[in-house]
């Protein structure tokens, strides 16, 4: 997935000579409203261009988690590593961030969108994480960061970083980042906070606040009963 901004943040900090003769894979590929694979073919053919997602649809090479694709590919397998509009949707974000890192060869390049503070709930499938500039500038300083900026359009941040050739993993175990589904700063989502969530979807369309209440506690009691 891919708007407007995130395609002329890709065509302005990527170059020809960066993505031709390269190997390219996109997490999260599966092109819903746009994406960058198109123009980045156009350029010149890269050395392979691979695309992964959880389901098939267009764009996707590969079904596979985006947890997984150091396992599937290896590690140092790529010389870029795209992900647009994906790290919001992620339970376990540092997992998938470690795959990007790790699957990205030394001196490769990683470009990635998210979304910030202030961009609405769309849960496609799920919806968990919201990014400023800080996380992002945090989570990757143990890369070089050549370009990083604001969506202009929407809230949401974009970055481009470079792997340096003597590379050491920040560990990222105790960060927290703001989660749509607690609406805080929080480390991990639990299976109770998406349980709760679950519940007030579930509701939503009950008009009567009292009803609502009542229900949302009978719920909440059954599932703590059978330990769902």
């Amino acid at each position: 997935m891919c708007n407007s901004s995130c395609i002329a943040f890709g065509v302005k900090n990527l170059s020809i000579d960066e993505v031709r003769g390269k190997k390219i894979i996109e997490v999260g590929s599966y092109d819903v409203n746009g994406s960058l694979r198109p123009i980045i073919e156009s350029w010149g053919e890269p050395g392979e261009y691979v695309g992964i997602d959880i389901e098939k649809g267009q764009g996707v090479d590969f079904i596979c988690s985006a947890e997984k694709i150091v396992e599937k590919f290896g590690k140092e397998s790529f010389d870029v590593v795209i992900s647009t509009e994906l790290l919001e949707h992620v339970r376990d974000w540092r997992k998938v961030i470690t795959n990007i890192k790790n699957v990205c060869k030394s001196n490769g390049l990683v470009l990635i969108t998210t979304r910030s503070y202030g961009f609405g709930y769309h849960a496609y499938p799920n919806d968990f994480w919201r990014y400023e500039l800080d996380d992002i500038k945090y989570i990757f300083s143990d890369f070089e960061i050549l370009a990083f900026q604001n969506d202009d359009r929407d809230p949401g941040v974009f970055i481009k970083a470079k792997k340096p050739i003597k590379y050491t993993e920040k560990d990222l175990a105790t960060y927290k980042l703001y989660s749509v589904v607690v609406n805080k700063r929080v480390r991990q989502i639990t299976d109770k906070d998406l349980r709760d969530l679950q519940i007030y979807h579930f509701l939503r369309k009950v008009p009567n606040k009292k009803l609502k209440s009542f229900i949302f506690r009978v719920v909440k009691f059954v599932f703590s009963k059978i330990h769902l």
